[in-house]
């Protein structure tokens, strides 16, 4: 499987985030924000969204005379020791916070081994999950997941796709002429969360970001039913900026 090579390009918040988390790990007895400030060169403003940010996730903590130590998360995240399902269960908590705050089932997809896979997801009664009608695997080119992660993969990756899973129109929007859907996703802008407005499935909207590490490509996503349309471009605005949390997970 090939990558776009700008999909491959890590978010600046991660890279100072990992900054931010080495530099405290080397200070076991705490380090002040000031300290921080002047070991990673990073700004006061955007320091202090990164620590409030570390902070939340559990992975600094500020001890009492203000210095920041690490946190819980981090420990049981750098530990090879259940490794997997410490990863799992803080970013399970983290799908649980975007939830509540997008208002709005969300999902973390990966593309493994040339399929699509919802690997976790948050849900709830007032977040309901979609109606998986017709297999992710086969609507990659409906769906705001499938769609987020074919943008990430190249020309032959997203024709090789397509070619093991022949686009059909699953509803009155569904793009299928593979010219048209690739014109789409060409034109799409990384930094702009991918919407699907009814194109899987009749009163569902759904919209994803991509949380790409290294060469795993992946995506964040959220489906809400078709009443509450008119929140999601405010909820995928949320959503994309709830990513960086998520994939420092994956990336520590």
């Amino acid at each position: 499987m090939a990558l776009k090579p700008e999909s491959t390009a890590p978010y600046h918040s991660v890279q100072h985030a990992l900054r931010v988390l080495e530099t405290v790990s080397r200070h076991p007895a705490g380090v002040t924000d000031v300290e921080i400030a002047r070991l990673t060169g990073l700004l006061p403003r955007a320091l202090s969204a990164l620590l409030l940010m570390l902070r939340r996730e559990g992975y600094v903590r500020q001890v009492s005379d203000g210095a920041y130590t690490t946190g819980d998360a981090f420990a049981k995240l750098g530990s090879t020791v259940a490794h997997d399902d410490a990863i799992k269960n803080q970013l399970q908590t983290t799908l649980d916070r975007l939830r509540d705050t997008v208002g709005a089932a969300v999902y973390i997809s990966r593309y493994i081994d040339g399929e699509v896979k919802i690997t976790q997801y948050a849900a709830g009664p007032d977040a309901p999950a979609v109606n998986e009608w017709v297999d992710f695997r086969s609507a990659a080119h409906a769906s705001a997941v499938g769609k987020s992660l074919l943008t990430q993969l190249d020309i032959n990756g997203r024709r090789d796709h397509l070619s093991r899973h022949k686009p059909a129109r699953l509803t009155s929007k569904t793009i299928t002429n593979e010219r048209l859907l690739f014109s789409r996703l060409d034109s799409q802008p990384p930094t702009v969360p991918i919407l699907d407005l009814q194109e899987y499935a009749v009163g569902t909207v759904c919209a994803a970001v991509p949380i790409t590490a290294g060469a795993a490509v992946g995506c964040l996503a959220l489906s809400m039913p078709i009443e509450s349309a008119h929140r999601l471009r405010a909820a995928a605005d949320t959503l994309n900026r709830g990513a960086a949390p998520v994939l420092l997970s994956l990336a520590i």
